[in-house]
């Protein structure tokens, strides 16, 4: 993990200072994914002010391309722009919903076989079926929009699929779920590129949360929860105000006026996840702003996040993100 860390932080500063994001169109293409990378990547600021990521579209034949909507795009550039790309992200076609069958068209082949040796590659929704069928996904961790789940399980044996995800990243090559978990990948990419604070800064302009709880699993269609169901958010608002103390199952209930159980079937229902992931993943967010934004000792961020000592951080931070809080502090501190 961490020479991978060291990998892209190399790429992000190439020559100009910006990372380059080459988005790889089909015709067809889904207009709200192509938006997304572009207006969350576009986002990204320095301390300075400065972009920090330059982002083209190409495909393999310049010019005009039907979009899902009524209206088309003109494409720039061609297939040059993968080889000189950081990261290359291939958002879905409304031809992906049809019945999928045979090889990759073999002008996708020849242009993603056109990047460079340690270029990241994303999907975005069914974008993933383009990296499967390039051989991309074989042995990896992947998923797409679960209304395609069963389509892409059948034709893609070899990828090892998770549906209760968001999106995922396997060493460098990434999937998410569907249309708008695109959002989350991009910020996921851009916290990998330049840590948490720029990352949610993004968020927060684009009035997005910087990290989504839960998988999809949560948006599958299902019967319709009862409408007299109240919500678990004066909890997990009291939560967030008392990270830095044990936290119990039967605290959370009690905030609710609720048993455990009740809580806990409400919980998941709500946020896709238990309340006990839930509030480690809410303490690794506050280590990690800690870690970035301040000269805390590293005992202090643990007591601080809630995880009570400096080993227990270490042990949750190597977990989740496969790295120490002192190289994470390294890797993301500002000056």
């Amino acid at each position: 993990m961490d020479n991978i860390c060291e990998d892209r932080a190399m790429a992000a500063f190439a020559e100009d200072g910006r990372h380059r994001v080459a988005v790889l169109v089909r015709d067809k293409v889904l207009s709200f994914e192509l938006s997304i990378v572009h207006r969350i990547f576009g986002q990204a600021r320095s301390a300075a002010g400065a972009a920090l990521y330059e982002i083209v579209t190409c495909a393999t034949e310049p010019g005009a391309m039907h979009t899902d909507a009524d209206f088309s795009i003109t494409v720039a550039h061609g297939l040059e722009a993968l080889a000189e790309a950081d990261t290359v992200i291939v958002p879905g076609s409304e031809d992906d919903f049809e019945p999928w069958s045979g090889p990759l068209d073999p002008s996708l082949t020849a242009a993603l076989a056109r990047t460079r040796p340690g270029t990241r590659i994303a999907s975005i929704c069914t974008g993933s079926f383009v990296l499967a069928a390039a051989g991309l996904l074989t042995g990896r961790r992947a998923t797409t929009h679960w209304r395609s789940s069963a389509r892409f399980r059948e034709r893609f044996p070899e990828v090892v699929f998770d549906l209760d995800v968001l999106y995922t990243d396997d060493d460098g090559v990434l999937t998410s779920a569907g249309a708008a978990s695109g959002i989350d990948l991009c910020l996921h990419m851009i916290r990998t590129d330049y840590g948490a604070a720029v990352a949610n800064d993004v968020a927060r302009g684009s009035v997005v949360p910087p990290h989504r709880e839960g998988g999809q699993a949560q948006y599958v269609q299902r019967p319709m929860p009862d409408p007299s169901v109240s919500s678990t958010g004066k909890a997990r608002q009291w939560a967030l105000a008392n990270l830095h103390r044990p936290i119990t199952l039967r605290e959370l209930a009690d905030q609710e006026s609720t048993s455990t159980r009740t809580f806990t079937r409400r919980f998941r229902d709500e946020i896709g996840t238990s309340p006990g992931r839930w509030l480690t993943r809410q303490r690794i967010e506050r280590a990690c702003s800690l870690l970035e934004r301040t000269d805390l000792p590293i005992e202090e961020v643990a007591a601080t996040a809630g995880f009570g000592t400096a080993d227990s951080l270490r042990l949750h931070l190597r977990s989740e993100l496969g790295v120490s809080p002192s190289a994470y502090r390294a890797t993301f501190r500002g000056p």
